[in-house]
């Protein structure tokens, strides 16, 4: 089973939030590094990818189609 590793300066909040992601993920199919990766990007929207999951799509291609553009953060 894959356990979550506390993220360095990471808040509480911010760390359940990654840790909720990861459980979702898991359950949708994804590889536990997968799932790591996507659930701590923020840029990645959770619910498009699962919903592409649901509907037969595999999640890593459901990642790689919601991949972001850029390599830069969102400005919030």
């Amino acid at each position: 089973m894959w356990t979550s590793k506390p993220v360095r300066g990471a808040t509480p909040v911010a760390e359940r939030l990654r840790t909720w992601r990861i459980e979702h993920l898991l359950a949708a199919g994804c590889s536990p590094r997968l799932a790591g990766g996507l659930a701590a990007d923020s840029r990645y929207d959770l619910h498009a990818l699962l919903d592409l999951v649901d509907r037969g799509c595999p999640p890593e291609l459901a990642a790689r189609i919601l991949a972001p553009l850029d390599d830069q953060p969102p400005p919030c």
